[in-house]
């Protein structure tokens, strides 16, 4: 059963920044797409950034130019690098995978939490 396991949440100050691991426990070569979402406390889960296996990324509107999606085949492993983080990216990131004839698989999830 494939796997992924989200790493690197934590608490930063407004203006900071983190990167989000997504380790994947096959090959991600396997994956048509992988991507992040997040939950705010109280709100829908939103779609933040998506990355192909051929390398093509895709931004939600509300992070373009502040957060960057990224993969390393050789660890199997995605990233998102938020800079500049504010108290309104606080949310639950969860990582998904998506693969050909299969549901879409989810990690457990990691919490950010921007705040003073």
């Amino acid at each position: 059963q494939v796997q992924l396991v989200e790493s690197g949440g934590g608490l930063v100050q407004p203006g900071g920044s983190l990167r989000l691991s997504c380790a994947a426990s096959v090959s991600i070569f396997s994956f048509s797409a992988m991507g992040w979402y997040r939950q705010p406390p109280g709100k829908q889960r939103e779609l933040l950034a998506t990355i192909t296996s051929g390398g093509s990324t895709d931004y939600a509107d509300s992070v373009k130019g502040r957060f960057t999606i990224s993969r390393d085949n050789a660890e199997n492993t995605v990233y998102l690098q938020m800079n500049n983080l504010e108290a309104e990216d606080t949310a639950v990131y969860y990582c998904y995978a998506n693969r050909a004839y299969n549901p879409r698989t989810w990690g457990q999830g990691t919490q950010v939490t921007v705040s003073s």
